[in-house]
Formats: C-alpha cells, sequence, structure tokens
C-alpha cells in the first residue's frame, strides 16, 4: 500500500472525504419545510443526519440562514424555520448563496447584533423594574395617606444649554451593564 492510499482512506474516516462534505440545497430546503409545517424546533444535527450532510457545514448553513431571517434562531443551537413556509425555492437559494458568502465583517456584525439584542433584553428588565419597584412605594405612599405630589416639571435640555447626540428615529440605543 502506498502512503497516498494510505493518507486518503485515513483523512475519509476522519470526515474530510468529498462524500457529505458540502449542503445540497434542495434537499435541505426540502427539509425545511417539512420542518416548517410541523413547527418542531431543531438543532443542526437533526438536519445533518436528514439530509446527509456534515454537520459543521450544516450549522454554518442554519446560522447563515438565520441572518438573513430565513429560519428562527429559538436559542442556543436550537431553530425554528417557520418563516421558510413563505418561501418559494428560487427565494431560498438566493438567500442561501448569500447566507453562505459569510466574511470577518460579516459575522462580527452577526455577533456585535446579538450583543445588542441581549443587552436591550437586560435593559427592558431593568426597566420593568424600576417601574414595579415605583408603583410599590408609591402604594405604600398610599396606603399611609402620604401624597406623592405632582411629577416634576419636565426641562427642556436645550434651553439648559445641553446639546444631545443626534440619534435616528429607528436606531436603538444600549447601554452595557
Amino acid at each position: 500500500m502506498s502512503i497516498k492510499r494510505g493518507s486518503e482512506t485515513k483523512g475519509a474516516s476522519l470526515g474530510s472525504g468529498e462524500i457529505g462534505s458540502k449542503v445540497d440545497r434542495q434537499r435541505l430546503f426540502d427539509d425545511l419545510k417539512k420542518r416548517a409545517d410541523s413547527g418542531v424546533v431543531f438543532t443542526p444535527v437533526d438536519v445533518a443526519l436528514s439530509i446527509g450532510a456534515a454537520e459543521p457545514q450544516v450549522v454554518r448553513s442554519l446560522l447563515g440562514l438565520a441572518a438573513e431571517g430565513a429560519i428562527e434562531k429559538v436559542e442556543l443551537g436550537h431553530y425554528k424555520a417557520t418563516p421558510v413556509a413563505d418561501l418559494d425555492m428560487a427565494d431560498f437559494i438566493k438567500l442561501f448563496s448569500r447566507a453562505s458568502k459569510m466574511d470577518a465583517t460579516r459575522m462580527r456584525d452577526i455577533a456585535e447584533i446579538d450583543r445588542l439584542k441581549k443587552n436591550n433584553d437586560v435593559m427592558r428588565v431593568r426597566l420593568v423594574r424600576a417601574q414595579v419597584e415605583r408603583d410599590h412605594y408609591l402604594a405604600a405612599c398610599k396606603s399611609h395617606n402620604i401624597d406623592a405630589g405632582p411629577l416634576p416639571p419636565m426641562v427642556d435640555p436645550a434651553s439648559q444649554g445641553i446639546a444631545l447626540p443626534a440619534v435616528a428615529p429607528a436606531a436603538v440605543v444600549a447601554v452595557d451593564a
């Protein structure tokens, strides 16, 4: 046996061979359509086993499709395919080709968006907690017949010489904890 043949056999046994190294778009589309109809949450391993592709390629494909909005990322490593139900094969191929071209900048942007979403959720929880505390203290004051008084007047920052940064109306501002 030559060294070349021995190394090919060894590489194929490790999963680096040609079989299963690419994700078949049609099989992936059909599988995601079935999962969209059933509404079940799935993992990349489930998809890899059902379409016969390698798990790393399926993971990369699903991450890209989630970034494009073709599937929902429910929680860590779990997806839901409900948005795929509205897609036809041509639109799916366009999304799939765009999703498969994930460069470093795009991956960094996706990570930053995820971080901002999590931060937004944390700030929303803090705001709700502050409102609950305010309501609790106001109820305590009212139960002891203490009048909290009127709200303080709103002060226009521009009249005080304070310049506020310009923020686009659709922008979401998040603060790190």
